[in-house]
């Protein structure tokens, strides 16, 4: 996802969004320790979208 898509998510499709992001991040974590991934920079993508949405949601509840 990127920064502006994020942007304009409302505040609970944020949260939703940030599970759904954390759960999948975990399970690609799991899948690369047991047997090698095709395509191990999902991970990479993973911890970055996690990051824009943890930062969205922050700069939110402070403006707030």
């Amino acid at each position: 996802m990127k920064a502006t898509e994020i942007r304009e998510l409302s505040l609970e499709d944020l949260k939703e969004k940030l599970v759904d992001a954390t759960e999948q991040h975990e399970k690609l974590l799991l899948s690369h320790a047991v047997s090698q991934l095709e395509n191990p920079i999902q991970i990479r993508e993973g911890r970055k979208t996690l990051a824009r949405l943890k930062t969205e949601l922050k700069s939110r509840e402070l403006s707030a």
